[in-house]
């Protein structure tokens, strides 16, 4: 499990090592100058066979001690090393402090508008002018030389960020300033754990490779505390021996009317390809002939109306729906959801397996018939479906814990109009309020699973556990924007919750395998190809062999 953590929540574990006796401020700051060093050697080999010239710009903070451990590392290394302060050295931190004095019996510290600029002059640029903690825009002589990072190619790609590019927040991968001038590194070196901001925002694209060096702390985890969604166990995935296709639950997806029936195929392969032993599409009768022609394995069903579905869902065995790719937002549609957001109706509960672990579904015999804890059918609501939610505070009301909310911007703006005000005003203090902020919140309101989606997709319920499924760094997957992808992320998750698991776990583990199918897939991925890559996915995950 990898934690994000805050700039808060770092200094906390750091204090309370400090305070513990365990380590102290100065070992920290050693251990942190190190790691950078350590980390300038692995990414460039080159670098540590002979002598080579750095400059260090170190800021008026803790983050400007670590650049001084790393200024007089590379110095004894062999390295030609300059060294640039902003700020006053008789008013930087105690550690900081001992730090520069210690650089300063090895060469000399200029004053910030002695720093070079544009040049190629250097193998390495050190970036540690602020770290975790900055609280305010880049201004006058640091905006200017941040703008030059940007600028010059070279230059940003040998810039070295300590804990993040200078002028990013740490917790929200903001740009602290109305102009966006940060720091542009092409490798940071974290410490401990990876912060929110190299994952959130602007965060990847600033930090260029991001590593993270061990300093010696332990590892604390509260409720508080947000992850990187990872595949931890690959085996949840698999089929029990003697699993037939109703022990994998049944997954109705509804359909739109003529001409817009596609978006309910696409989740509905999704669907079946995640393993779900049956799904259904529910289909209009001026759309039943046009859907029955694509269809084979997937069945079909005429849903004239909402009085139709209320019909379909008596029965038990249909335990997950889809409400949303193309299924439109007129009365009717509206009357759909509100149907699908009812309870079941007396002696109709849920039936299915259920999660036994935290990560996903037993691996024993299955256990067919009635689950009374979970009253409520597992609903994945997306597209037309969260357009007609927002316009209706009765559909919004309804809402319960077992709904999954799917939106990407636009439609998280609908939803949650005031929390996405906050999240798009301008950064000009920090910490900034971030995507995981953002959809923390809203969970918390709607009372259910709501999945925040885009390269950062952010994933939270409503006790505040939250998730980050990241598509950047060696996970990018830039072919995820086509259309239809969304669609097939819902159908994937229907799936999932068809298949027993929880809410949170059938969104995490459906966005990770998501992104997964397309990084398999590669160039030319259109949304079609996603259901079709699962199986070479399964392969590698080995999930055969569990």
């Amino acid at each position: 499990m990898t934690e994000l953590l805050t700039a808060a929540q770092m200094r906390e574990i750091e204090q309370a090592a400090i305070a513990s006796g365990e380590v102290t401020g100065l070992e920290l700051m050693e251990h942190a100058g190190r790691g950078v060093v350590e980390a300038i050697f692995e990414e460039w080999p080159e670098l540590a066979k002979t002598s080579h010239k750095a400059v260090v710009l170190c800021g008026p903070g803790n983050n400007g001690g670590d650049g001084f451990v790393v200024a007089r590392l590379l110095k004894e290394w062999g390295w030609e090393v300059e060294v640039f302060l902003y700020g006053d050295p008789e008013k930087l931190p105690p550690d900081a402090k001992v730090n520069c004095a210690r650089w300063l019996e090895m060469g000399e510290v200029g004053t910030f508008e002695e720093a070079p600029k544009y040049t190629h002059e250097a193998d390495i640029f050190v970036d540690g002018l602020f770290g975790t903690g900055l609280q305010r825009p880049l201004e006058g002589a640091v905006f200017d030389w941040a703008a030059d990072r940007t600028a010059d190619p070279y230059v940003a790609a040998r810039t070295v960020a300590i804990d993040i590019p200078s002028g990013l927040c740490s917790d929200s991968g903001r740009e602290l300033n109305l102009s966006t001038e940060t720091v542009l590194a092409g490798l940071t070196v974290s410490f401990h754990t990876p912060k929110l901001g190299h994952y959130l925002a602007w965060g990847s694209f600033k930090s260029g490779k991001t590593v993270v060096a061990d300093i010696g702390l332990r590892h604390i985890v509260t409720s508080e505390t947000a992850v990187l969604n990872e595949m931890r166990d690959g085996g949840i995935l698999g089929k029990a021996t003697l699993a037939h296709k109703y022990s994998e639950g049944h997954a109705l997806i509804l359909s739109g009317g003529s001409g817009k029936t596609g978006a309910a195929r696409m989740a509905a392969r999704g669907a079946l390809r995640i393993g779900a032993g049956l799904v259904t599409v529910g289909s209009p009768p001026e759309a039943l002939q046009e859907n029955a022609s694509h269809l084979t394995a997937i069945m079909l069903k005429l849903i004239a109306d909402a009085e139709g579905l209320a019909e379909v869902l008596e029965d038990k065995r249909l335990n997950a729906l889809c409400l949303g790719p193309g299924l439109g937002t007129g009365e009717a549609q509206a009357a759909l959801v509100a149907t699908a957001l009812k309870p079941n109706p007396p002696g109709r509960e849920r039936s299915g397996m259920r999660p036994t672990r935290p990560q996903g579904r037993a691996h024993s015999a299955p256990t067919p018939g009635p689950d009374a804890s979970l009253p409520l059918r597992s609903i994945v609501l997306d597209a037309d479906a969260l357009t007609l939610i927002a316009g209706d505070a009765t559909l919004f009301s309804a809402l319960h814990d077992q709904c999954v909310l799917t939106p990407h911007a636009g439609e998280f703006a609908r939803l949650f109009p005031d929390i996405a005000e906050k999240l798009n005003a301008p950064a000009t203090k920090g910490p900034a309020y971030s995507k995981v902020d953002a959809t923390r919140e809203a969970a918390k309101r709607a009372g259910c699973v709501v999945l925040f989606k885009g390269p950062d997709t952010v994933i939270a319920d409503p006790s505040g556990r939250c998730s980050i499924n990241s598509a950047h760094y060696e996970r990018a997957a830039p072919w995820l924007a086509t259309a239809g992808s969304g669609d097939v992320l819902a159908g994937f998750i229907t799936g999932l919750l068809a298949r027993g698991f929880a809410p949170m776990e059938a969104a995490e583990t459906a966005a990770w395998l998501h992104v997964e199918c397309a990084r398999s897939f590669g160039p030319g991925l259109i949304a079609e190809d996603l259901p079709e890559e699962l199986p070479k996915v399964f392969r590698a995950l080995e999930i055969d062999k569990t």
